[in-house]
């Protein structure tokens, strides 16, 4: 059976770099990146706010570009699942498609997946104008239109940072008031740029090469209307990929990895976790590394402490 001192389970900004950290400290490290590997960033097509790339970056490139760079220095990266978690062993056990794999140390970087509407239109347009980040792709569209759908304090969120871009931004809601904060809601209904579209569902996002508009659906009286927007921002929620270790490592309601405060540690010693499977809040690829950074050296330093 293999073994490996550290496993990394996940290939996002957070797993890669947990995996070059590790694999400098000559750890050896084995990248279980995963069927959907690269993470959500595999998903968008400009990368605009990741430092050292001032013209911007592809999201794909600048995963294959952390891939190359933990090879570089040791790391094995393989596209498969783990399909079990056996973390009350030592060392842990690791079951994958091609085999079982020992850890003495395991970092989870799973990150997390956008919920979406379900339409076959959205997904036929995403990172051609759909999109389930405004901090990532707002500044692609400036001067523009735009169109927000959720309720929430994410999408509040969303809808004033696209602002500072767009020409109008419609918040689509399918109840007739919001779910935000009182304080978010004060905000972008006060807002000039903002217009509230109530008790409504986007029906069908149109457009052929890219988003020139939404249909929309009234739930109470079935009338249909289009509005004219060249970028949809679906901001309905976010859920953590953490099936895996459900009902062993404590967890949030919402299924976010909690950790020790001021480090990635979780309640199982010499397991650790990072990036937006802990983060329900920036979801960002430069946050999400800068957790791999440091799930890696906490993992480094139990290792050494044990020895």
């Amino acid at each position: 059976m293999e073994h490996r001192s550290v496993v990394i389970i996940g290939s996002g900004p957070a797993g890669y770099t947990a995996a070059i950290y590790s694999a400098r400290a000559e750890l050896s490290p084995l990248v279980v990146a995963g069927m959907a590997f690269g993470g959500q960033l595999m998903l968008t097509t400009d990368v605009e706010n990741y430092p050292g790339f001032p013209e911007g970056v592809s999201g794909p490139e600048l995963m294959e570009r952390l891939q190359k760079q933990a090879e570089r220095f040791g790391a094995t990266v393989r596209y498969e699942d783990v399909t079990a978690l056996d973390l009350g062993v030592r060392p842990f056990l690791l079951r994958t498609d091609s085999g079982d794999v020992t850890a003495d140390a395991v970092i989870l970087a799973g990150g997390a997946s956008a919920k979406w509407i379900g339409l076959e239109s959205e997904k036929r347009l995403q990172n051609r104008g759909v999109s389930a980040c405004a901090t990532c792709d707002g500044a692609l569209y400036r001067g523009k239109a735009m169109a927000v759908v959720g309720g929430g304090d994410t999408a509040m969120e969303e809808a004033l940072f696209l602002t500072r871009f767009a020409t109008r931004v419609y918040v689509i809601h399918r109840r007739d008031e919001l779910r935000a904060s009182r304080i978010m809601q004060d905000r972008v209904l006060a807002h000039h740029k903002i217009e509230l579209v109530w008790n409504s569902v986007v029906s069908e996002v149109l457009g052929g090469d890219s988003v020139e508009g939404v249909r929309i659906e009234n739930v109470v009286t079935g009338a249909t209307s289009t509005l004219s927007v060249q970028a949809l921002f679906v901001a309905i929620g976010h859920r953590p990929n953490s099936d895996l270790v459900r009902g062993v490592i404590d967890m949030d309601d919402a299924g976010y990895i909690r950790v020790l405060p001021g480090s990635t540690r979780t309640n199982i010693e010499g397991v650790f976790a990072c990036g937006d499977i802990i983060d329900p809040h920036y979801r960002q690829a430069i946050t999400a590394a800068g957790n791999g950074c440091i799930a890696s050296l906490d993992a480094e330093r139990w290792l050494a402490a044990r020895e």
